[in-house]
């Protein structure tokens, strides 16, 4: 099975607390903030991505815990830009507010803000006119 085929078979089959997740982040429930679930990146399919961010959200089960596997795939994440926050299924279902928490606070120092305009007539002086424009 190719990844995305496996990724859509991921989707229709979420665990408890990546469903829980997923209710908070999806339509872009979050602060209004745009995320993906099961989303191949590279050789890697992860649970939750915020491209514009760059942040990664991983609900890990016991599995997980101390795998050498995800220490690899985290770090090849982290060296592609990335940064991985990774919660254990059940601080995800019995603490959902602290983790969408975490999640925001880790949104808020990736996401610049956009400029802002500057007031007409405040262009630079070496800005071109759109009528100068070769």
């Amino acid at each position: 099975m190719d990844r995305r085929h496996f990724a859509k078979a991921l989707r229709k089959n979420m665990t408890e607390a990546e469903q829980l997740l997923w209710r908070h982040l999806r339509a872009h429930r979050l602060h209004d903030q745009k995320f993906r679930r099961q989303q191949p990146i590279g050789p890697y399919i992860v649970d939750f991505v915020h491209f514009g961010a760059r942040v990664i959200i991983e609900a890990d089960g016991g599995q997980h815990n101390g795998s050498d596997n995800d220490a690899m795939r985290d770090a090849w994440l982290r060296s592609q830009g990335f940064t991985v926050l990774r919660f254990w299924n059940n601080e995800i279902l019995q603490n959902t507010e602290a983790v969408l928490e975490a999640v925001l606070k880790e949104l808020a120092k990736g996401v610049p803000s956009p400029p802002s305009p500057l007031p007409q007539g405040e262009r630079g002086e070496n800005e071109l006119a759109p009528q100068d424009c070769p």
